[in-house]
């Protein structure tokens, strides 16, 4: 029975009963294409829902099959979690307490605007184990606050790079431009570049790799255009790059998105 599996962020989800709801009320399929449109995606992806009464997962996206050499579509969330390298299960659980750490502290009542995203490796169908790029929306509430849904993305990023930061994010999403950066390992142990970005750079960044266009960053920001592109043109040269596609590749390997 599926919800009789056991998996590694029962552990830290049980330490926090406000934040997940814990029942087994039905809820509906979320409309997903509308959920995911903005959502940065810098490689070959899939998206599944997960119900947190259960852990139990559903409206797979298709490219799981492909991406993952898998027959059948995963049924709960251990089966995902069954992809990850071994390695990286204790970052995955620290990454998950880290965030459900900083959205208390920001406020459960905002879970629904912001985003959390982290590194690790997964086993793909040639059968090794390549870097993606995870991201987690949360979608239903129930009249307490406590989150019922989520959406999670996963993007395989081995093209772009092979190193985890091992830094997990916080980021605000429609109207929110929160950005919160958690290291998993002390600094000394992370290969820390000495770049440093202004707030309002790191938003641009994030806009940037989400595929925003400087017009774009400029409505969402309520800032002119040629701010966007000054911010646009220091971000580049603070981080040696002379287009947007190295920037993403640095900023992935920064922990900056």
């Amino acid at each position: 029975m599926n919800n009789k599996k056991v998996h590694p962020l029962i552990k830290v989800w049980n330490d926090y009963p406000e934040f997940l709801q814990n029942t087994s009320d039905i809820l509906p399929l979320p409309s997903i294409e509308r959920i995911v449109g903005d959502v940065f995606a810098p490689g070959e992806s899939y998206y599944y829902v997960i119900n947190f009464a259960d852990s139990t997962i559903c409206k797979h996206h298709p490219n799981i099959l492909k991406m993952h050499g898998l027959k059948v579509y995963p049924s709960h969330l251990k089966d995902i979690i069954d992809l990850i390298h071994p390695a990286d299960i204790p970052f995955v659980m620290e990454a998950e307490r880290m965030c459900i750490e900083k959205v208390k502290e920001i406020g459960f009542v905002y879970q629904q605007e912001l985003k959390s995203s982290y590194c690790f490796r997964m086993k793909t169908g040639k059968g090794n184990y390549e870097m993606f790029y995870h991201q987690a929306l949360h979608i239903h509430q129930d009249k307490l606050g406590r989150l019922m849904q989520a959406v999670n993305i996963h993007s395989n990023i081995q093209h772009i790079t092979q190193n985890n930061s091992y830094i997990a994010l916080i980021s605000g999403i429609r109207d929110r431009n929160d950005f919160h950066q958690m290291s998993y390992k002390p600094v000394e142990e992370i290969e820390i570049s000495n770049v440093k970005l202004t707030d309002r750079e790191l938003e641009v960044l994030s806009l940037l790799a989400r595929g925003y266009s400087a017009k774009e960053i400029a409505d969402q920001l309520i800032i002119s255009y040629h701010t966007v592109t000054t911010h646009r043109k220091n971000i580049l040269k603070k981080l040696e790059c002379n287009k947007v596609s190295e920037l993403i590749k640095k900023a992935l390997d920064y922990g900056l998105i």
